[in-house]
């Protein structure tokens, strides 16, 4: 216990950064004009904003030749930052979408000009099996489909998937004619950015999703703008394009993998810096946020691919966990975190809570910490020497209003690994939505003395 109040103690002192105390969520996370080449390409709601990865980059000491992982690499936030910064990164990522997406959005090689013109031309085609001939004041309206052939849809299996009316028929119908030309127009040097484009579209306008922040459905619209939608993002890309070609060769690169198994993805002692915001304890199932995207452009295709996405999760809700998982042994001896799962054990059956999910939020608390120890043993190896680490946290009340501090509880598990902590900054609030109270990010800042593992 101990260790915990020198942290708790190293919180308080640490320096707040001056652009995010005491701001919300959302306003610390908006992007800023300069800052939406290639992050805005597609992107999470309340991701951390490039501006942590600039900040920690200066505060590290990163210089061109120096390595960034960013082990929960998202939608590649990090990876993004560092190329603009001349720093080359390395990412991990199990979710196919999001490894998708930032592959995409660190592959700046396109020719701007080419991919417009390629785009325009599956738009073209595309206009023309939906009923309408060439590129007119069409595109940038809602148009009306032509019923003389049943609408499009995908397999009931995929359908299963979606959150019900997370897309309307019409729109549904032009997507999957979209996704047809596109890949009878397939062209290497393009379709993936095109294709992401169209995940983009999905989530900002042809579906009928929003996000506030948890993933909800709208009143279904009947119809939307789905190529004027798709082909004004990928020409917006194109413009990002020209700005970012002079750095398209600084290194980038994005595994498809745990990060609870690094030791068997990264080279050892090949990495100067981590900057990341890995999944917080709570009961949000992140798969949820991208499923709309994730199945049409088939990247999940029924119940048994969703499962296998899950088990390379860390288990930070109680829809990741599965019969045989067994990180929580990481932290069987960690005291705090078992009073935290015994409290919401207790409060529990103080309760009368029996469904399935209330009886493993005592289970998910350990088995999240302990998936977390589990990765920063494994990180060690791939760390150089007086490596720094930064990690985006959050408190978190989500079992039943027990408070979590995660930013401390990983720190204490850190130090527990031969990692010193350097302190915990306040990044900004956000809203609870179970409680109504504000609730600390924060920023966990470590460093690696090396050593052996």
């Amino acid at each position: 216990m101990e260790i915990l109040f020198q942290i708790e103690d190293l919180r308080r002192k640490s320096q707040t950064p001056k652009t995010s105390a005491g701001r919300t969520a959302g306003e610390v996370n908006r992007l800023q004009a300069s800052d939406r080449p290639a992050h805005d390409w597609y992107r999470f709601v309340l991701s951390f904003p490039p501006h942590i990865v600039r900040d920690y980059a200066k505060r590290f000491g990163l210089k061109k030749g120096m390595r960034v992982l960013d082990p929960f690499c998202g939608t590649g936030t990090t990876l993004v930052e560092a190329k603009k910064l001349g720093l080359e990164s390395v990412g991990i990522e199990a979710h196919p979408m999001s490894h998708f997406a930032s592959t995409v959005k660190v592959d700046w090689t396109p020719d701007p000009t080419g991919l417009v013109k390629h785009s325009r031309e599956v738009a073209e085609d595309a206009l023309a099996r939906i009923g309408f001939a060439g590129l007119d004041s069409n595109l940038f309206t809602i148009v009306s489909e032509r019923r003389d052939t049943p609408l499009r849809t995908l397999p009931p299996e995929s359908m299963k998937l979606l959150l019900a009316n997370s897309i309307s028929p019409l729109p549904l119908h032009k997507t999957l004619t979209l996704l047809d030309c596109l890949k009878e127009h397939y062209d290497d040097r393009y379709h993936k950015h095109e294709l992401l484009a169209l995940a983009k579209a999905l989530v900002t306008s042809i579906g009928n999703l929003h996000f506030g922040p948890e993933v909800g459905v709208s009143k279904p619209k009947s119809d939307a703008r789905v190529i004027g939608a798709w082909l004004d993002i990928v020409e917006a890309m194109a413009r990002d394009l020209v700005d970012l070609r002079s750095l398209k060769n600084v290194p980038a690169l994005v595994h498809r993998g745990d990060s609870r198994q690094i030791a068997a993805i990264l080279e050892p002692n090949s990495i100067d810096a981590v900057i990341t915001s890995p999944p917080y304890p709570n009961e949000k199932d992140y798969t949820r946020t991208t499923r709309l995207e994730s199945v049409i452009l088939g990247f999940v295709r029924d119940r048994a691919q969703l499962q296998d996405l899950k088990r390379g999760l860390v288990r930070s809700n109680t829809r990741t966990v599965y019969k045989g998982d067994d990180d929580d042994r990481w932290v069987a001896n960690h005291p705090e975190i078992q009073r935290i799962a015994d409290e919401i054990e207790s409060k529990r059956i103080e309760l009368g809570k029996t469904s399935g999910f209330e009886r493993m939020y005592s289970s998910v608390t350990k088995l999240y910490f302990g998936g977390m120890a589990r990765h920063l043993a494994g990180l060690r190896s791939a760390l150089r020497p007086g490596a720094h680490l930064a990690y985006v946290v959050g408190d978190q009340a989500s079992f039943l209003h027990v408070m979590i501090r995660t930013g401390q509880l990983l720190a204490s598990i850190a130090s527990s690994l031969g990692y010193e902590v350097l302190g915990i900054d306040l990044f900004r609030t956000r809203l609870a939505t179970a409680t109504g109270e504000q609730m600390r990010e924060e920023v966990l800042v470590l460093r690696w003395p090396g050593g052996r593992v």
